[in-house]
């Protein structure tokens, strides 16, 4: 993501200082906002995907499209949309079929005008996909609120501990020509994170064994990582900063989900081996 773990060290402490007080502010505002959606579950949670697929439809639009024009992210938002019905009334396999035919139209379209097809085939995955894991995984009765918890609280924990362990230990660059910021030091510090945080949910549950749950965390620290990687190559592509300017100090709402987007893929994708009729179970409890 391209908050807290990214530290510009060519920039004065003060506005570091100025930089991460803006930040924290930002993130003390919205933690709440999204936490308390999860737990309430139902339509709340449902209206917060709501906004966020229209966001993230645009900017997505932004980047890969290459048009600021809000229109260009019609399609894309109106498939998110119903994708997100379909998957709140318990039918996420429709959902998915959803999102493909719209990807399908989209390529119809741009094949139609002889504009390049690959946009379209990131774009709908990327936004749609997600919002759609969110769903199934939060309607799982037993854990799926447990688990929608521990996603967000182990993405926030690797992105503050990436950042600290970025800032103080520094060293050697993860991927210098993609993302100039990032470290191993980060890296291995959001591991440390991410793995401090499952093994306490999985004591706090009493299921399962903390040791395989953090093996778990530490595969999707890596996929976080991908997904801050994926954004930023997007960004570069199109020659932005940031996907946008909706959140003080974070930039656009991509800018702030890019590593969940990749985590709750992964988790969605293991809870439908583990146990399809349970995925937040399936993810979070091992064996």
């Amino acid at each position: 993501m391209a908050e807290l773990r990214d530290s510009d060290t060519s920039a004065s402490p003060a506005a570091k200082a100025g930089d991460l007080g803006v930040r924290v502010v930002s993130a003390l505002v919205l933690a709440p906002v999204a936490l308390a959606a999860v737990w309430f579950g139902g339509w709340i949670f449902t209206l917060l995907l709501v906004v966020a697929a229209v966001l993230m439809s645009v900017e997505a639009a932004r980047l890969l499209f290459g048009t600021a024009s809000p229109l260009a992210a019609v399609p894309l938002a109106v498939t998110a949309l119903l994708a997100i019905v379909l998957a709140a009334m318990g039918l996420p396999a429709a959902a998915v079929a959803l999102a493909a035919a719209g990807m399908a139209f989209s390529l119809a379209a741009r094949s139609w005008k002889a504009e390049p097809l690959w946009p379209a085939l990131i774009a709908y995955p990327y936004v749609v996909l997600p919002l759609v894991a969110l769903i199934w995984l939060r309607g799982d009765e037993t854990y799926g609120l447990v688990a929608i918890f521990w996603l967000l609280t182990m993405v926030w924990a690797v992105d503050i501990c990436a950042y600290f362990a970025g800032r103080f230990i520094g060293g050697p660059k993860l991927a210098p020509r993609i993302s100039p910021k990032k470290t191993w030091a980060g890296l291995i510090g959001g591991m440390v994170g991410a793995v401090f945080v499952s093994v306490g949910f999985s004591l706090w549950l009493g299921m399962g064994m903390p040791v395989l749950l953090a093996i778990v965390a530490l595969g999707l620290t890596i996929l976080e990582q991908a997904g801050d990687f994926a954004e930023s190559a997007m960004k570069r592509r199109a020659g932005v900063k940031d996907s946008g300017t909706l959140i003080p100090g974070h930039g656009g709402i991509l800018d702030r989900v890019d590593g969940l987007i990749a985590v709750v893929m992964g988790a969605a994708l293991l809870g439908l081996i583990h146990n399809a009729a349970h995925p937040a179970a399936g993810v979070l409890i091992w064996p």
